[in-house]
């Protein structure tokens, strides 16, 4: 009989045997032979455009095919995924998938399908927090500041998000709730013209994903008082966490690559092997860090139980915020 340490040691070895044999069968059969379609549910410019295009240049070279970004937003990014669920599962359309999908399993009863079971996982990409933006005229400098504030001004202040049950809008409802609070939601189309207004002094705050909002800091045109992960941010670490004030606080933004269930195992493992060497790409790894982005590592597996786990925390925030779409 052969002890723990040999069995374990074999059973890595097998797992690593398949993933590579995966991998090689995916090649031998020609994938890609032709260009990829890679759905971003949202409208060109943004953070997620941004990682896509970085990734898609890479999984280009890499792969001797053209994986092409293709943007389809709408329904808070129903329209995009419904695409990609309902696409041949071969492997030529793929979907970056964020926060959203995990939002709408629960915030949105009317979904007309089935996020886990339409949408095999791939690859993990990235994982940001979200910060908590004032205007600059705003007499607040911390995150105690501005609830102090809120509290002598109830239902003076109006927060923009980038839309109804966005990550930005629910990070803003959760903070309301647990900080006892009132202020008013504004939701825009996307979170650029609602910072144009935070700016402008329409409206006084914002949550907001930390690459998108970050020069804005950095300039001195918008304040940053608090990150919404339970760790400062390497793009801003002179800002500290909200739930240094306000206890159990954490929230934040991820994105990664699914696609349609049934898509075969050699080809998901492929594209993961790609991904994930991408990262160790000094470029890259240079463009993420200027996004404020930490790159999410590991098997489709792992990506799969993040999803699983980033649903049931949305599923919570939901319920404690008490939102949901009517």
């Amino acid at each position: 009989m052969i002890d723990r340490r040999q069995f374990i040691q074999s059973a890595a070895i097998c797992i690593a045997c398949t993933a590579a044999r995966s991998a090689a069968v995916a090649e031998s059969n020609g994938y890609p032979s032709r260009p990829v379609r890679w759905i971003v549910p949202y409208t060109a410019g943004g953070a997620t455009d941004a990682l896509s295009r970085l990734i898609c240049q890479r999984l280009s070279e890499r792969l001797g095919q053209s994986f092409i970004v293709e943007n389809k937003p709408g329904a808070g990014s129903n329209i995009g995924t419904l695409t990609v669920i309902k696409s041949p599962p071969d492997g030529y359309t793929l979907l970056l998938t964020s926060t959203a999908n995990a939002i709408n399993a629960s915030f949105d009863p009317t979904l007309p399908y089935d996020f886990a079971k339409g949408i095999a996982p791939v690859a993990g990409l990235a994982r940001n927090p979200l910060v908590l933006v004032v205007n600059d005229g705003l007499p607040v400098r911390s995150v105690a500041d501005f609830i102090a504030y809120a509290k002598a001004n109830p239902g003076k202040l109006s927060i923009a998000s980038s839309g109804v049950g966005t990550s930005l809008h629910l990070s803003a409802e959760l903070f309301k709730a647990m900080a006892h609070i009132q202020f008013v939601h504004v939701p825009y189309r996307g979170s650029a013209p609602g910072l144009s207004d935070v700016m402008a002094g329409q409206i006084q705050g914002m949550f907001d994903n930390v690459p998108s909002s970050f020069e804005l800091i950095r300039s001195g045109k918008l304040r940053a008082l608090g990150v919404t992960t339970k760790e400062r941010s390497e793009a801003l670490p002179e800002v500290p966490p909200i739930a240094d004030t306000l206890a159990g606080y954490e929230t934040s933004s991820f994105y990664g690559v699914g696609a349609p269930r049934g898509t075969p195992a050699a080809i998901i493992d492929l594209l993961n092997e790609e991904i994930n060497a991408a990262f160790d790409e000094p470029l890259i790894k240079q463009r993420f860090a200027e996004l404020g982005a930490t790159p999410v590592r590991g098997s489709a597996g792992r990506f799969g139980e993040m999803l699983a786990i980033e649903t049931d925390r949305w599923r919570r925030v939901v319920e404690l915020s008490g939102q949901r779409k009517e």
